[in-house]
């Protein structure tokens, strides 16, 4: 077996159709033994994949946009879809059958303030019609930290990818509300990225065939079951709040369609950017989608 090393920003159930390609068996297939780990700011995606210590990530096209807006030259190309939709959620401390997002005005809310979560958050703002700085928004910082907070009482409204919102609902600490990718609609949000000289080997090949397999099981096999296989990847979380955020995110659409990266749903990306003020250049897609490996 030849070791394939993989990175990822975000360890989440979000990113199933990775995780699908490594637990279910597909990247053995190709006669791949995979190797994961999570970023740090002392082992980078960036910095791994320049010193080829890793192969592949988990990323998403929008943390291009700083460097070429300073002109940095970088090899790293994105190259495949993982979600086409934000993966967030919102939780309020009480169930309401009538939840508009309005309510948020109303109390104060723990927000995500990572650049792509807060940017998407922003734009599911205007989209209904709403301005941020009315929102008495929380910064509490990473993931952990949000939860952490919430659990100890800030916060009327919660913004969290899964499965923190799902475990704070099976641990009766509130109820999901909405989801943030249903009103920002198809984005390129998080994709698969490598060294362009990477990606024309045949061991790239191999993996985008174990990959296609794992996206397309995301949304053909039973939450349950990709729960199950995934377990590992999750030891701290319930196996049953892990399978309704695996349905959660087959229900909003996130794993569907073609996994390559289509210049429509990059443009829309950079209208959320743009909307934002993260970006002022709407970067050219070629300046950072590479075609999948042929396969």
């Amino acid at each position: 077996m030849t070791p394939i090393h993989i990175r990822v920003l975000r360890h989440s159930a979000f990113y199933s159709p990775l995780l699908l390609t490594i637990k279910a068996g597909y990247l053995a297939d190709e006669g791949l033994e995979p190797h994961y780990d999570v970023a740090t700011e002392s082992n980078t995606i960036e910095q791994g994949l320049a010193a080829s210590q890793i192969h592949v990530a988990q990323s998403a096209v929008a943390t291009r946009f700083t460097g070429l807006a300073n002109a940095e030259p970088s090899s790293i190309r994105h190259f495949a879809q993982i979600n086409q939709r934000d993966g967030f959620f919102l939780t309020a401390r009480e169930p309401t059958a009538a939840f508009a997002w309005a309510d948020l005005t109303s109390g104060s809310i723990l927000v995500d303030h990572f650049f792509q979560p807060l940017a998407m958050f922003r734009y599911a703002l205007y989209k209904q019609g709403l301005d941020f700085t009315r929102l008495n928004v929380l910064d509490a910082g990473d993931v952990q930290a949000i939860d952490r907070a919430y659990r100890a009482g800030q916060g009327a409204y919660v913004h969290q990818q899964g499965p923190y919102a799902q475990q704070l609902e099976a641990d009766g600490l509130g109820a999901v509300v909405a989801a943030v990718g249903e009103v920002v609609g198809p984005v390129a949000f998080s994709s698969l990225c490598a060294t362009q000289s990477w990606l024309n080997t045949d061991m790239a090949a191999a993996f985008f065939r174990a990959y296609c397999r794992g996206r397309q099981a995301s949304m053909s096999l039973d939450a349950a079951e990709i729960a199950r296989l995934e377990s590992p990847f999750f030891p701290d979380i319930d196996q049953g709040v892990l399978t309704e955020t695996i349905k959660s995110y087959q229900q909003l659409g996130c794993w569907e369609g073609d996994p390559a990266i289509s210049e429509n749903v990059y443009e829309k990306t950079l209208d959320v950017f743009e909307f934002s003020g993260d970006i002022k250049t709407r970067f050219r897609y070629e300046d950072i989608v590479s075609p999948a490996p042929a396969i």
